[in-house]
């Protein structure tokens, strides 16, 4: 990734987004040549130099401030995925590739205490998947729930390839177009961690060649955060589902979370769960014989 250009055009995006109403500015009704704010006003509500602020806004924060960090983050209202973003990308302008790489390193395996721990929730489907989106472990529940993603993977599942290049994915997800926007925040906050991982490039460069969406939405530069919801399924063979979701890091594992999804007991869900954790269960057995 090309840090600069990171910069450049994540700050272009973000100051494009805000008005001057947003910013506590007065408007006098004039026509304004620009979407957002100016220059000059995001430098005046960081308290910055406007040209102080060209220089940041052309991809340049090598020796930037924590300080200045902040007042950019509050002149241009970035919530709390922005913000971590910018300062990712501020690390990475001071730090050599090195530094960089050594910070951060993709996991691709789990350790089989995590593994343990997936099996042991019986009754939550759950999985583990770094910051490429490569679902790495699963607990039997979760392979039965999402099987879609598993039985179009020929190798290590990835679900920004499932969601973006396997028709079926707008069928198995109700909300479809929603979870996508996700991915490609999702994604282009962890090139902002790790800007120096070759698969992540390449993913993102397979995504942005074979999908126009992807391509069109990754130029936002839109970032969010993923810990807590509601996911809606079309399952196959129990039909519509509806789970919340809790997404956690494990912090002994760089770069991994685990999404488990759960139903109040009681509901169809929670009975569809249940069904899917028999039809297993049964399965497993008859194997075993």
């Amino acid at each position: 990734m090309d840090n600069r250009a990171e910069i450049r055009d994540f700050l272009t995006s973000r100051r494009g987004k805000i008005t001057p109403a947003q910013a506590g500015l007065p408007d006098f009704g004039a026509r304004r040549r620009v979407s957002g704010l100016r220059r000059e006003e995001v430098a005046m509500l960081a308290g910055v130099s406007i040209d102080y602020y060209t220089r940041l806004e052309r991809g340049n924060l090598s020796g930037v401030s924590d300080s200045v960090l902040e007042a950019l983050a509050r002149a241009l209202h970035l919530d709390e995925a922005e913000r971590a973003h910018l300062l990712d990308l501020a690390r990475t302008a001071n730090a050599t590739v090195s530094t960089v790489r050594g910070r951060r390193r993709t996991t691709s395996t789990v350790r089989p205490g995590v593994q343990l721990l997936l099996d042991a929730m019986t009754l939550a489907p759950a999985y583990v998947r770094n910051g490429r989106l490569d679902v790495l472990a699963a607990n039997a529940l979760g392979r039965a729930v999402f099987a879609p993603l598993f039985q179009n993977s020929s190798g290590t599942p990835n679900m920004a390839r499932f969601i973006f290049l396997e028709p079926s994915a707008q069928e198995f997800y109700i909300d479809w177009e929603e979870l996508a926007a996700d991915v490609v925040a999702l994604l282009r906050g962890e090139a902002g961690r790790d800007p120096y991982d070759r698969k992540l490039t390449d993913l993102i460069g397979e995504l942005s060649t074979r999908s126009d969406l992807f391509r069109t939405w990754w130029a936002a530069h839109d970032v969010r955060l993923h810990r807590a919801g509601v996911k809606r399924l079309h399952h196959p063979e129990v039909g519509d589902l509806t789970l919340g979701y809790e997404s956690m890091d494990l912090t002994a594992d760089t770069g991994l979370r685990l999404n488990a999804y759960h139903a109040a007991p009681g509901t169809p869900e929670y009975d569809s769960l249940q069904l899917l954790a028999s039809w297993n269960a049964r399965l497993a057995n008859e194997l075993d014989r």
